[in-house]
């Protein structure tokens, strides 16, 4: 088992290191044109985009940073256009697997489930690029500054918030790793208690209020803590979070940045629509992609159900392991 979750992990890591040298390698290009404006054909078929958005802040805070987006699309294509927000991840799952969404932007877990799902009815189409031109972000462990926890080692008998059972960052990856390193993560073992949070946020939260030791969750990995991109960064720019008051303890490998992921039955000129909107969509409109994506995310790459395989072979293996218990 660890010699399996090793290997995917080394897949992975290889994955996003030959991403980054090619990215870097590769001479940037001119900005592409937004699509022109006009209703598509394919609108006979898709007379409606609805664009499902992740669970882990308020719908408040959603809906500020969604809604120019979703103006956008109708402004662009002349068909009506919803948000869907979910409650949490599994939450925009479903609604896929029951053919509510055309389009969302979700974690790389939350695809792989709904991909296994839907016996491969959902398909990646675009990938967050990072400022150096990379394609991928890593997860950390955080405890409180004022816990003395300074390592991993140090939480054994303590208690863990996972984020989302449907997060690669807050959920699979670090569980993943912890075996490979011969830790057993589920309660009572290496840590006293572990709980979901709920949501990146929540979890946070919860580890803040001292509910739990250490949270797990998403970063860039770029820079120095609270980093350029991810739920320390958000949290630090909405007020809610000083990073004098939080510790990182661990770091994962690098991990494929989340997809743009739409319906596989949808067709094939709403999907090259759907890219060129958003190829085109950080020139053209800088801060409706700002607020989409937040940080310093630069724009998106093509990508394939190839890049994502890792994490439906680790949910096989979570699957497999809660078979066993």
């Amino acid at each position: 088992m660890r010699r399996r979750a090793l290997l995917a992990l080394t897949s992975l890591a290889a994955t996003c290191s030959l991403r980054l040298a090619h990215a870097q390698g590769t001479p940037p290009a001119s900005a592409p044109a937004m699509p022109a404006p006009g209703r598509r054909a394919w609108a006979d078929q898709v007379p409606q985009i609805r664009i499902g958005v992740l669970g882990g802040e308020a719908e408040s805070d959603r809906l500020g940073r969604y809604g120019a987006y979703a103006k956008l699309f109708e402004d662009t294509f002349k068909v009506p256009t919803r948000l869907y927000f979910a409650s949490d991840y599994g939450g925009v799952q479903q609604a896929f697997a029951a053919k509510q969404l055309e389009i969302a932007n979700m974690s790389p877990a939350a695809y792989a489930g709904v991909w296994m799902d839907t016996d491969g009815g959902v398909e990646p189409i675009l990938v967050t690029k990072e400022q150096d031109g990379s394609t991928s972000y890593v997860a950390v462990m955080y405890a409180r500054a004022d816990s003395g926890i300074t390592s991993l080692e140090q939480m054994r008998g303590k208690s863990i918030a996972w984020a989302d059972p449907n997060s690669a960052s807050g959920y699979l990856i670090p569980r993943a790793e912890l075996r490979a390193a011969g830790i057993n993560p589920e309660p009572g073992q290496f840590f006293s208690r572990t709980g979901f949070g709920g949501g990146h946020d929540q979890a946070l939260v919860a580890v803040l209020q001292k509910q739990y030791d250490a949270g797990v969750t998403w970063v860039s990995g770029q820079g120095e803590p609270p980093y350029t991109r991810g739920t320390l960064r958000a949290a630090v720019e909405k007020g809610l979070l000083d990073m004098k008051d939080l510790r990182i303890i661990w770091t994962s490998r690098p991990i494929q940045n989340g997809p743009v992921v739409v319906r596989t039955d949808l067709p094939a000129a709403f999907k090259e629509d759907m890219i060129a909107f958003h190829l085109a969509l950080p020139a053209a409109h800088p801060d409706i992609h700002k607020a989409v994506e937040r940080g310093s995310a630069i724009g998106w790459a093509r990508t394939s159900h190839a890049d994502y395989q890792v994490f439906v072979d680790m949910r096989r293996e979570e699957a497999a392991q809660r078979r066993r218990r």
